[in-house]
């Protein structure tokens, strides 16, 4: 019997971005420097794949520092860590590797600056992310007010209304967030926002790809951990753009066959935490039951890449 005809639009850009690569390869490298084991506060990316192999090679997961032994290296993760964590690193004179995204760290320096200027921040991210706790942590505690959707808008109080600056976690979704923002200057008309957007151009560039496969299809497929921020905006904004079933999956065995039943297009991305083998594997799970014709859209081009600290790149 002849395999249905199945038409795969494969986005891009998807998968790793430049933070993510080289929070990986800073655990690779502190491994060949240091042995294992290495230990690591949080995963150091959220996905379930690369963490389950960084953890084979040697690497320790443990959620907080003193789950760490003084004389073993400890990396953080991607996401970022509040300033009592390298603090206390220093304080127990351990060896430590900071894997936050340069991006990432573009918005704790901006919290700073504008602290500096006597601004509270307004921070629009989700509550309990690892990334919202590390840069919330920047600050004393009451300096950052976090506001996940429009409706938190009318409800904060900030201690002067005519002294604050807004900043975002960078991986949010872009329409969301712009409708956040235009409460926010509604309501504070001198609110001081970023020189340059805080969502990072990995995450602008996934979920612009989704809108521009989302009418072509009749599902789509984000590979992507369910912890993954990134991973489940771009499912959201599949469902925004019309796609009436938008999934998160993160392996090939995780897609639901009988949903598919009688659909003739398929879009398929990767959150910026997933590597392209899973990429690879749902693209052969298709190809054992479709005959699959591949069209590739892409909509940007990324040829960003962020340097290892100093201290692994003399070891490699």
């Amino acid at each position: 019997m002849p395999k249905p005809p199945l038409t795969l639009y494969l986005a891009a850009p998807r998968g790793f971005c430049a933070g993510v690569d080289r929070a990986i390869k800073i655990v690779e490298l502190a491994l060949q420097k240091w042995g294992a084991p290495v230990y690591v506060r949080h995963e150091i990316v959220h996905n379930k794949f690369v963490v389950d192999g960084l953890r084979d090679q040697g690497a320790v997961f443990v959620e907080e520092l003193d789950e760490v032994p003084d004389d073993r290296p400890v990396i953080f993760s991607a996401h970022g860590v509040p300033k009592a964590v390298p603090a206390e690193a220093a304080r127990r004179e351990m060896v430590y590797v900071d894997a936050t995204c340069p991006l990432v760290s573009k918005v704790h320096i901006e919290a700073e600056r504008h602290h500096g200027e006597g601004l509270q921040m307004v921070m629009i991210g989700h509550a309990g992310h690892p990334e919202v706790l590390g840069t919330m942590g920047q600050l004393p505690e009451g300096e950052v007010i976090l506001v996940e959707t429009v409706a938190d808008v009318a409800g904060i109080a900030p201690r002067d209304p005519a002294r604050l600056a807004w900043i975002t976690q960078t991986t949010l979704s872009v329409d969301d967030t712009a409708e956040i923002v235009r409460a926010l200057q509604a309501r504070f008309p001198g609110i001081i926002g970023p020189a340059k957007d805080d969502i990072c151009y990995a995450t602008t560039n996934r979920q612009a790809s989704v809108k521009a496969i989302a009418g072509k299809i009749d599902a789509l497929l984000v590979i992507g951990a369910p912890n993954s921020s990134n991973s489940r905006r771009l499912v959201e904004v599949g469902r925004s753009e019309g796609c009436a079933y938008a999934q998160l999956v993160q392996r090939a065995a995780d897609i639901d066959w009988r949903a598919l039943e009688g659909i003739a297009s398929v879009g398929v991305t990767a959150g910026a935490s997933a590597p392209e083998t899973l990429v690879n594997e749902v693209i052969e799970a298709f190809a054992a039951r479709y005959a699959v014709q591949v069209e590739k859209v892409e909509t940007a081009r990324e040829d960003i890449e962020f340097k290892v600290p100093r201290v692994l790149r003399q070891s490699a």
